[in-house]
């Protein structure tokens, strides 16, 4: 199977799947090397990692050319985010066109006003549904791969309610999207209510810290969650053993009270597949 089948028979799988974040291609080896089925990019994680708050300020090109070198370095299907497909619905059809060629398995689109906000920001603004619905459309129309999952994404539920949020997904369900992503509900009965109103599969998005509720995978599963996306916890994990090591090396002018806690020059090498380009080496030297 292509990586997109895979993605598809994830989603449709009746187990719950669990797919890790990673804001650079080597945290989406990391992912992969730890045995997970897919990973997401998140968006505000790469913004992060280039020192900018998640506020839509990098292009589609800064964005592509991270998420092409990930695809181009994992063999699990990769799930992209593109946030508001920088623009109108005309910027959607060049998105999905340089997204597809990227060979990206899925990405979601969101319903917010271009530049948008983390879906745990405040001050979130909508598009209406209707501009929205054609830009679902749009996506839906330019895809060349039918196996491509498109997933619809609404943060309305902060500016509009719950209730407004889930009409808005059905419109966008009906456009043609594939999973329904409603972002940031605020309660349990919330996220239980999901999967009970859409037809299609659902995902969830989980991280301490925001507007939902972080519930254990078997929980989700049981509410009928296809997959939730896990997008915020390696990059979490890397600042603080990043600030750790560094607070060390400053105060004690090394690290080897905490070797024992960081990565082997083994592990290291396996993440990046080290063995593998010497031996591809080996095999073309001379020939």
């Amino acid at each position: 199977m292509t990586p997109r089948q895979r993605l598809r028979k994830l989603i449709n799988d009746p187990a719950y799947t669990i797919i890790p974040g990673a804001y650079d291609p080597l945290t989406a080896r990391l992912v992969q090397v730890a045995g997970f089925g897919a990973v997401y990019l998140t968006g505000g994680g790469f913004s992060r990692a280039q020192g900018y708050p998640d506020l839509g300020l990098l292009t589609m090109t800064e964005n592509l050319a991270h998420i092409s070198r990930t695809v181009d370095i994992v063999d699990i299907p990769v799930i992209a985010d593109m946030d508001t497909g920088y623009g109108n619905a005309l910027n959607v059809v060049r998105a999905v066109r340089e997204y597809e060629k990227a060979g990206v398995s899925g990405f979601h689109l969101e319903d917010q006003v271009a530049p948008k906000k983390c879906g745990h920001y405040e001050g979130k603004q909508m598009i209406s549904t209707a501009e929205m619905t054609g830009k679902i459309k749009a996506a839906v129309d330019t895809r060349r791969d039918a196996d491509m999952v498109i997933i619809a994404r609404t943060d309305a539920r902060a500016t509009e309610g719950f209730e407004a949020a889930a009409e808005r997904m059905q419109w966008y369900l009906e456009a043609g999207a594939d999973v329904a992503f409603l972002e940031a509900p605020q309660s349990v009965a919330e996220l239980g209510q999901i999967p009970k109103t859409f037809a299609k599969p659902c995902m969830c998005n989980i991280f301490e810290g925001g507007k939902t509720p972080a519930l254990p995978a078997k929980q989700l599963e049981e509410m009928g969650f296809a997959f939730g996306i896990y997008p915020s916890q390696t990059h979490r994990a890397a600042i603080f053993a990043a600030q750790e090591v560094l607070a060390m090396l400053k105060h004690k002018g090394d690290t080897a009270e905490m070797e024992h806690r960081l990565a082997s020059v083994s592990d290291r090498e396996l993440a990046v597949q080290t063995a593998r380009w010497n031996e591809m080496d080996k095999r073309y030297a001379g020939s």
